[in-house]
């Protein structure tokens, strides 16, 4: 097994080693062979995760200010009963913290916290916690000393409480940690929550390095409000002079069909919009239920269109899917419309885009990774409120007039809004909370692979004659 911190000079671009090179390079040669060879589990939480970020500062052992050490701090509170409205959802979500996964000084902070969970490798790792070892609060248990030196070396638990049986101190340790991992802070140690305790800190510095990575290759201009949406969290934030103003509930791509990365602005927003069914979608999806049931499109208030957006009529289409449609599917505008009453253009070249829908019920789901590739926005008209809110005009109230009237309306930005939708496994946000989720499209590994072959590429270069001028 490589190197756990030594990966991210992996990661670097072998050719143009830097003073962070220099620094990590130390920092693996740091780490011990025992910390090192430690065996990976893959025992993360399960699809039904709570992706909620939270507020509790819980930084990495031994490096953390006193006044951030989430041992020091308030537990999160588990919510009485599911938020029930987008509304109450997206106030939920925004009380839980007000710190930016994604600004300008993120990266610099996951090398901090890759540095913590080196000095943790060094020291050996976490203990791990049986699968079926039992904990009841108030009541002593076999395994709660080793619980409590779980959550002390992650800060989740004040070093002087390294002793008892399971007490409130200790349940507020559990969801502290429960919080930083995606789980519903509840206290209890579910299985999903004794899993994800019992991923290595080798597997935890992994997902600092890809996450890491992949914003060294990320080009974004965040400006004084911006839009960021991460995939794993399934959470979009609108971040408004260094502060998350917003943050909603999204439902991203399932992961057969992920959702992409990118960068791009937020041109305009279009009120009760037309859906133009991608031709991938018309091919397999669309022409499966025609050949079913012919009387598909105009239950579902589709149109065949040809490329002059002239009417065809839909026996005239062959629907066996054996070729790309020469043909376009579009939806009209309505209550059943796919992309709900809302859809926030973002030109970019994986043609997707930020939009309501008329499943949104879906937002309840722990699990929100169910879309095409495009990003679902829980309560998007006050979204859409935020992004017009230099336009006057269109204020919360104006726009749900003008959805009321089902007519549709494309509303230009009077300044374009910057958007990215990143993929980080692994962050720390200001406040020193390093937070972690699932790797629900399995791209850490392979990232951190192509790097590493990328990186020794350029290392034999190096000494090969005809290649030595690719390493300068």
């Amino acid at each position: 097994m490589r190197a756990p911190v030594a990966g991210l000079v992996l990661m670097g671009k072998a050719r143009q080693m830097s003073k962070r090179h220099a620094v990590i390079i130390a920092m693996g040669l740091f780490a011990s062979a025992s910390a090192l060879a430690q065996t990976e589990t893959t025992g993360q939480a399960g699809p039904k995760t709570n992706t909620s970020p939270n507020t509790s500062p819980a930084a990495s052992s031994g490096t953390v200010p006193a006044a951030a050490n989430p041992a020091h701090a308030p537990a999160p509170k588990a919510a009485a009963a599911p938020a029930s409205t987008a509304e109450s959802r997206s106030a939920a979500a925004l009380a839980l913290t007000h710190e930016p996964t994604y600004d300008a000084a993120t990266a610099q902070r996951i090398k901090d916290a890759a540095l913590s969970y080196s000095d943790i490798a060094v020291r050996g790792g976490w203990p791990t916690i049986p699968a079926d070892a039992k904990f009841a609060l108030g009541v002593q248990g076999a395994n709660d000393n080793l619980l409590r030196k779980r959550l002390i070396l992650t800060s989740d638990l004040a070093a002087e409480k390294a002793s008892g049986p399971f007490d409130q101190d200790l349940a507020d340790g559990v969801k502290r940690f429960q919080a930083r991992h995606g789980l519903a802070p509840t206290g209890t140690m579910t299985p999903r929550t004794i899993a994800a305790m019992n991923v290595t800190v080798q597997k935890r510095i992994r997902q600092l390095e890809a996450s890491l990575e992949r914003l060294e290759n990320t080009n974004f201009s965040f400006g004084q409000r911006y839009v960021v949406v991460n995939i794993p969290a399934a959470f979009a934030e609108a971040v408004e002079n260094d502060v998350v103003v917003r943050r909603y509930r999204v439902i991203v791509g399932k992961t057969e069909k992920p959702s992409p990365t990118l960068t791009a602005q937020i041109t305009g927003v279009v009120l009760n919009p037309t859906w133009t069914v991608p031709s991938s979608i018309a091919k397999t999806e669309i022409s499966a239920h025609m050949r079913k049931d012919p009387t598909y499109l105009s239950r579902m208030h589709m149109e065949v269109l040809d490329a002059h957006d002239n009417p065809i009529d839909p026996h005239s289409v062959d629907w066996s899917g054996a070729h790309t449609p020469n043909f376009t599917v579009r939806q009209q505008n309505g209550t059943f419309n796919a992309l709900g009453a809302v859809k926030i253009d973002m030109p970019n070249s994986y043609s997707v885009y930020m939009h309501d829908t008329n499943q949104r019920n879906l937002f309840s789901d722990d699990y929100r990774f169910d879309s095409h590739g495009c990003s679902r926005v829980d309560n998007v008209r006050d979204l859409a409120a935020w992004l017009l809110k230099d336009q006057p005009k269109w204020s919360r109230a104006a726009i749900d007039t003008e959805i009321a009237t089902g007519q549709h309306l494309e509303i230009p930005m009077a300044r374009k809004v910057p958007v990215a939708w990143i993929y980080l496994t692994a962050w720390m946000t200001k406040d020193q909370t390093i937070q972690f989720r699932n790797d629900v499209y399995n791209q850490d590994e392979q990232l951190l692979e192509a790097t590493a072959e990328e990186a020794a590429f350029f290392s034999n270069a190096g000494s090969h004659p005809l290649t030595a001028h690719m390493a300068q």
